[in-house]
């Protein structure tokens, strides 16, 4: 009787789980990417003296070197004083020395150091890996960019007013996503920090110094000119000039176009070298 008395509890529904392998974001985990941007923000904000400070003191430096030691204070290009040219020029070199310095750093410390899996571990996507590693780069350079612009706004006789906002956002944008997907590729295929300091110093370092920031290539041969632009480098800091100038050296829409082709184009093989694993996956 007692047992008849019960009352029958309905049967709980299966649960059915996905199979092995099968990821059950199916969207953006913007969480997870979110927490490794802010992991690589905070790495290189731990030494914020070395990161943002020392290179913004260079390029103050090179601002001081050039308009006062050399006499440069006198003498113009494209119409405006020497000072008003460099500044911008070395705003974007700057920017661009330092968003390579910080993806180039990523992958390639955690191969050396043997924590490579935190990178690959987590539940994110080949493109939200990809998202958050730039994206921090970037945040590096546009810091810089800000303090660099502070200093040299406080120099003397320097006039750094951005008339065309748009381009100071755009190239500034182009340029350093540019250069953060070439460090990436560089982390990706550097198996020591010789091999990240070389990109440095033989590619990196040259671009950026021959691309226009202390000269106008006016004053080049057109076989140099020719050399100028095939520089990827020459086309942001001269669009990126062009935001405080309103003067360039080459065409603001050519410059545009051959920065998004080249992000472009270096995503998707930074994308597929992550998605297989190369040099990263044993």
């Amino acid at each position: 009787m007692n047992d008849q008395n019960k009352p029958t509890r309905a049967p709980l529904p299966a649960i059915t789980l996905p199979e092995p392998g099968v990821p059950r974001i199916r969207n953006v985990n913007w969480a997870g990417m979110q927490a490794l941007y802010m992991k690589e923000v905070r790495r290189f904000m731990k030494v914020q003296l070395q990161t943002v400070w020392a290179p913004a003191v260079t390029t103050l430096l090179f601002l001081v070197i050039f308009t006062v030691a050399l006499g440069g204070q006198k003498r113009s290009v494209l119409g405006v004083p020497f000072a008003d040219f460099i500044a911008p020029g070395l705003i974007m070199m700057g920017m661009i020395q330092n968003a390579f310095a910080n993806s180039s750093f990523s992958f390639l410390s955690g191969k050396i150091q043997g924590t490579i899996v935190d990178y690959l571990m987590p539940p994110i996507s080949t493109a939200e890996l990809l998202t958050a590693l730039v994206g921090a780069a970037m945040t590096r350079a546009f810091l810089l960019g800000c303090t660099i612009s502070l200093a040299i706004a406080l120099w003397p006789g320097v006039d750094l007013f951005p008339r065309h906002p748009w381009a100071i956002l755009a190239f500034g944008l182009l340029g350093t996503m540019f250069v953060s997907f070439l460090g990436v590729l560089t982390s990706i295929w550097a198996e020591k920090f010789d091999h990240a300091a070389a990109v440095t110093n033989f590619v990196i370092a040259p671009l950026s110094l021959l691309s226009g920031t202390f000269y106008s290539i006016e004053r080049l041969s057109p076989f140099f000119q020719g050399i100028s632009h095939a520089n990827p480098f020459f086309y942001a800091i001269s669009g990126f000039r062009y935001g405080f100038l309103s003067a360039a050296d080459t065409e603001i829409a050519r410059g545009l176009i051959v920065l998004t082709l080249l992000n472009a184009a270096l995503a998707g093989l930074c994308y597929v070298l992550l998605r297989k694993g190369w040099k990263i996956r044993p």
